[in-house]
């Protein structure tokens, strides 16, 4: 017996209710661990500068709580749905960490490749001790050596961060 108070307004072309049921589904989602989601993102500083958007690109697409974001974002997207939009506000320690004096270090001038000339803010690729990469910022340029910054750009700031979930997949 059909409900008297529902009654089609158009036709279905064959298949399209599986469509249907599927952008329903995914409406309902919520945002778990494990799940891939999608996310659109602007973050900010405290000041309103804005350091990155996904909205004039691709959805941010990540597994949330795999350890592949930072974590007071992960936590954030934790539970909304999808076409939810959240503000977030994360303490250095939900983002990049303090800033540790511990991975300022100086560098011989005499170790720079040949030809180049380094300036503060310069992004470089050096290898640790232990062989393994490691991305560094020159902060400051003296006379017979570098100061290189270990800490990321962010480190030591609270980030806001506006955040619409776009999807979410239950499939890795």
């Amino acid at each position: 017996m059909s409900d008297p108070f529902c009654f089609p307004l158009f036709r279905l072309h064959k298949g399209a209710s599986r469509h249907i049921e599927y952008a329903e589904r995914s409406f309902f989602m919520l945002a778990e661990k494990g799940k891939r989601v999608k996310v659109h993102y602007t973050g900010t500083l405290t000041d309103g500068t804005v350091f990155d958007s996904s909205r004039d690109r691709e959805p941010l697409e990540f597994v949330l709580g795999a350890g592949q974001m930072i974590p007071g974002f992960d936590k954030g997207v934790e539970g909304m749905k999808v076409g939810e939009e959240k503000s977030l506000r994360l303490s250095p320690e939900d983002a990049y960490g303090e800033r540790n004096d511990n991975l300022l270090f100086r560098v011989s001038s005499e170790a720079l490749p040949e030809g180049y000339t380094p300036q503060e803010g310069d992004m470089l690729q050096v290898t640790t001790d232990k062989g393994f990469p490691m991305r560094v910022t020159v902060a400051e340029i003296a006379e017979e050596y570098l100061m290189l910054d270990g800490n990321h750009q962010l480190a030591g700031q609270e980030l806001l961060f506006t955040v619409e979930l776009v999807e979410v997949n239950e499939n890795q």
